[in-house]
């Protein structure tokens, strides 16, 4: 991997972890309002914005009948990701849920070495595992308040997202489009959703609607940025990076909430601060070497 494509996809995966972030912040400050009618906003404003760019591009959202299969995949695993880590927000402690739905980069690398066959080399477990447990000072779950049920949701939550992220590697790889991915993905999560919409549509304020129309521009951000960030670089060498994501939240949490960190979320941030800097300067080695 050529050390510019590293650079291009950890700066990507940083991009999309604060507009996630933002986009989290956004979804809290619609107020009481069904998951999934969260998720069909979130996904209808990323749907847009792929078809306004493939048709500026002139680019048709074809796919070759080979990658249909990593394609479904990812827009199916993908969808499920969101609407179980949706509802692990609503039904549990959001460090609960947090902490779950971050189980996704471990999942992604798992299913990297066995679907792609990209090494996990020991340096890079070491960094992963640092920043989990810095991920776990800093969101400080209570599982032992934690619905099981909620809880198992979550975690299927983080293992389709994980398989959705390896999806879009082995797209990207294959010369699709992240354009292409972004919209594919976002129309399908949009369609699956509407029967229910139907029938248990929540009506909304003029202000929870805009808030949640933020929220689909940020996760719009988020998509293409993280679909940029797996087509650059293998999830193994670039997905420590997505754990920023819990220091953005943290930040903004303290602006719009005036929540102020403890010690232990500290301590997480160095932690993750540390393990991402070994991390990048692990692969930057590597990289210079030419392996």
């Amino acid at each position: 991997m050529k050390q510019e494509n590293y650079i291009k996809g950890m700066i990507m995966i940083i991009l999309s972890a604060f507009f996630f972030a933002c986009m989290n912040v956004s979804v809290r400050l619609a107020g009481d309002l069904p998951s999934v009618e969260k998720s069909f906003f979130r996904n209808l404003v990323a749907a847009v914005f792929a078809a306004i760019i493939l048709c500026k591009n002139r680019t048709v959202p074809k796919v070759d009948k080979k990658y249909w299969g990593p394609l479904i995949l990812r827009c199916v695993c993908g969808t499920l990701g969101i609407l179980c880590n949706f509802y692990a927000i609503d039904h549990l402690l959001v460090a609960d849920a947090s902490i779950l739905n971050k189980l996704s980069p471990f999942f992604a690398i798992i299913f990297s070495f066995i679907l792609l066959k990209e090494k996990i080399r020991p340096a890079q477990a070491a960094c992963v595992a640092l920043a989990f447990i810095g991920c776990l000072f800093v969101v400080k779950p209570g599982f032992q308040n934690a619905a099981l049920i909620p809880a198992l949701i979550g975690v299927c939550g983080g293992l389709g997202a994980g398989i959705a992220y390896t999806m879009v590697r082995v797209l990207g790889t294959h010369g699709v489009k992240g354009p292409v991915i972004v919209f594919y993905f976002s129309f399908f999560s949009c369609l699956s959703v509407v029967p229910w919409m139907l029938f248990h549509f929540t009506p909304m304020s003029m202000k929870q609607l805009v808030t949640l129309l933020m929220a689909g521009l940020f996760a719009a951000g988020g998509q293409f940025t993280i679909t940029a960030a797996y087509t650059y670089a293998p999830a193994g060498k670039i997905s420590i990076f997505d754990y920023s994501q819990i220091i953005f939240a943290t930040m903004l949490g303290f602006v719009l909430f005036g929540e102020i960190p403890d010690k232990y979320s500290f301590t997480g941030y160095v932690l993750i601060i540390l393990a991402s800097l070994g991390t990048f300067l692990y692969n930057m080695r590597v990289a210079k070497a030419g392996k």
